[in-house]
């Protein structure tokens, strides 16, 4: 008979982090003045970090304790894990993508082998979504990191078959030069040689400094420049497999920065193939024949930092009063961004001066520290008014299913003659009375406000004011 206690044995060893008893270990975690001093005991830190266990093993005492600093992982962060070291258990249930995702990070840096293996399957399985709309962060954090693999082969299946979800995304020049480089080497990479030769300059030009805007007043100072920032990337690109036109067009005012006798080879190979050079030639890359690329770059435009695709096709459906979600291949609308509050400023002179006369707009706002995601959509047009009422029945409000977030709820105006409202230039959007908006009675920028007055179901469980991290306002256009 085998008697297993494991429930009463992580309840003590967390209640001994909590006692502090004859701990020997003073961690500091985080960075001044924002730092937290957690005291453990070294014979459970040796045991279940391979980061402590090196650090232990290197480590001096200072009255009889060991004092280990890790300025670079976050007090709320850490104090999940020193929890887990403990206790073994970790409830995510109330947690947003974004700090499990950071709470990965922290793990691998502190080697918690069993830990990062679950985050792993747990952000691929529940929160694919979300990795794709942070793929460039997720795909640098997984490079060359063997704990990773299954998170490197979520991004790697993502950015080879799909590259604009990378390539056009908003930090695309905040890329590391490594996951660059392993991007370009990839034969498998579903793009046109061309495009990629156009963002390898995009992002040369970002990662150098002092380069004119216009490329008529560069120096030889200047491109000798970009060459340098690019030395390690342009012997990935397949020259010999872009069209003449593009040849001309794209690359000849950058000809300087390529190699000796590159742009002659170039030039020779596309007068004469037979012509022996002295470049190598690399093979093109490698075509699906049945290639069904994402259409979230061309659809939601730029990406979005809060809705998905999914979230796109879902309210796509509600515009057109469809009795069925529309399936992502086929949202007949483009959602053209025009704010967003963390880029543009959180302001209502802000929203007017951007959205104002622009009819068929949606806005979203994603909820602070939760993962709600809240929003309307407004079929006429945003003005500067004295406080007026217009009517249509046409818009909704909503709260989309996102990470704890199960259900959507979906909610139709029922006072028609109040579905909009227009306030003055302090005020952001309005949707009925009540029922959602930006900035009323206070004018605080950051502050919103939700009931159920003109539409037919409340989308909040509270009702009142609440603060948000960020929102945008995208423009719907038929998309022919």
């Amino acid at each position: 008979m085998t008697i297993k206690c494991f429930e009463q044995l992580s309840q003590d060893f967390t209640q001994l982090l909590e006692s502090e008893y004859d701990y020997n270990v003073a961690v500091e975690v985080g960075v001044r003045p924002n730092v937290q001093l957690f005291k453990a005991h070294s014979v459970i830190l040796y045991q279940r970090s391979l980061y402590f266990r090196q650090e232990l093993e290197n480590a001096t005492k200072k009255e009889n304790v060991i004092e280990i600093k890790l300025p670079q992982v976050p007090v709320t962060i850490f104090n999940l894990i020193i929890k887990y070291i403990y206790g073994g258990i970790l409830y995510l249930e109330n947690f947003e993508v974004s700090a499990i995702f950071d709470l990965l990070v922290a793990s691998n840096e502190l080697k918690l082998t069993e830990l990062i293996k679950h985050l792993q399957s747990h952000l691929i399985i529940n929160h694919a979504s979300w990795l794709r709309l942070n793929i460039s962060r997720a795909y640098q954090i997984s490079l060359h990191n063997e704990n990773l693999e299954p998170l490197q082969q979520f991004c790697n299946d993502v950015v080879i078959k799909y590259p604009c979800t990378i390539f056009n995304s908003d930090d695309f020049t905040n890329l590391q030069e490594n996951a660059l480089i392993t991007l370009l080497k990839n034969d498998d990479l579903q793009m046109e040689e061309s495009e990629i030769w156009d963002k390898v300059i995009l992002w040369g030009k970002a990662k150098t400094s002092n380069l004119p805007s216009d490329l008529k007043d560069w120096t030889d100072k200047n491109f000798e420049s970009l060459k340098t920032t690019l030395q390690n990337c342009l012997p990935h690109i397949r020259y010999f497999q872009i069209p003449g036109k593009d040849v001309l067009k794209k690359i000849k005012p950058y000809r300087n920065i390529l190699k000796d006798n590159m742009w002659d080879d170039i030039m020779s190979n596309l007068v004469d193939p037979d012509i022996p050079i002295t470049s190598q030639i690399l093979p093109p890359r490698k075509k699906e024949i049945a290639q069904s690329p994402p259409r979230e770059t061309s659809i939601i435009t730029p990406s979005s930092s809060i809705i998905t695709l999914q979230h796109a096709a879902e309210i796509s459906s509600w515009i057109d009063r469809c009795s069925t979600i529309y399936n992502i291949t086929n949202i007949p609308y483009k959602f053209n961004l025009l704010l967003r509050g963390s880029r543009d400023g959180f302001t209502g002179e802000t929203f007017h001066k951007l959205c104002d006369n622009k009819p068929g707009t949606v806005v979203v706002l994603k909820v602070r520290k939760t993962d709600e995601i809240l929003g309307g959509y407004n079929p006429l047009i945003w003005k500067i008014s004295g406080g007026e009422f217009c009517a249509t029945s046409d818009s909704f409000i909503f709260s989309l299913k996102n990470g704890t977030i199960n259900e959507t709820i979906f909610s139709r105006v029922i006072d028609v003659s109040k579905a909009i409202y227009h306030g003055t230039k302090l005020q952001g959007p309005w949707f009925g009375s009540n029922d959602l908006g930006m900035g009323y009675e206070v004018y605080v920028t950051d502050q919103w406000r939700c009931s159920k007055v003109g539409y037919d179901k409340p989308i909040r469980s509270s009702i009142g004011w609440f603060s948000i991290d960020d929102y945008e306002v995208f423009q719907i256009c038929k998309d022919n």
